[in-house]
């Protein structure tokens, strides 16, 4: 299995590199959970402010929050089928997942709220993000507890307990 994260910092703070491996760990047992053959994450960290504009232009909805998505594999109502020269996506191993952003601001100020350590609460805010690529949504009470699961079991396998 060939899963690749890039990730670019853009929140103006320091990100430790044991948080870009405890994330890497987490992507590897996340694809090994879900049976990924392979793909690629992109992250991004930013501030409040940064993630509140994202939020706007994307959501309409113009206030920061701790993590967006942004799957590559999703075709909703509305919204334009990505087609290859070959056809349909290619289930290849470099496969664009899609894209996460974390707000490096609000993950530190949640993980005092629940009273947990940043890292755990950057490894949360990345496996959210991550289930949501792969179409988990929680629009329901049926499939948040079915997500929220998931987040909990992956966390769990990775030693990112509260």
């Amino acid at each position: 299995m060939s899963l690749r994260l890039e990730w670019n910092n853009e929140s103006g703070m320091p990100v430790p590199a044991d948080w870009i491996d405890k994330i890497r760990v987490i992507l590897h047992k996340a694809g090994e959970i879900e049976g990924l053959a392979g793909g690629e994450v992109a992250l991004t960290f930013t501030d409040d402010e940064g993630i509140r504009r994202m939020n706007r232009d994307y959501r309409g909805v113009d206030a920061p929050t701790d993590v967006l998505s942004f799957p590559m594999r999703e075709s909703g109502d509305g919204e334009i089928p990505i087609v290859y020269d070959g056809g349909d996506a290619p289930e290849a191993e470099d496969e664009p997942l899609g894209d996460i952003v974390i707000s490096v601001q609000r993950a530190i100020a949640q993980s005092r709220e629940y009273g947990h350590s940043v890292e755990r609460e950057i490894g949360f805010l990345f496996v959210h993000g991550l289930l949501h690529l792969l179409g988990y949504d929680h629009g329901d009470e049926a499939s948040e507890k079915e997500m929220f699961e998931r987040q909990e079991r992956i966390l769990a396998e990775v030693g990112l307990t509260r």
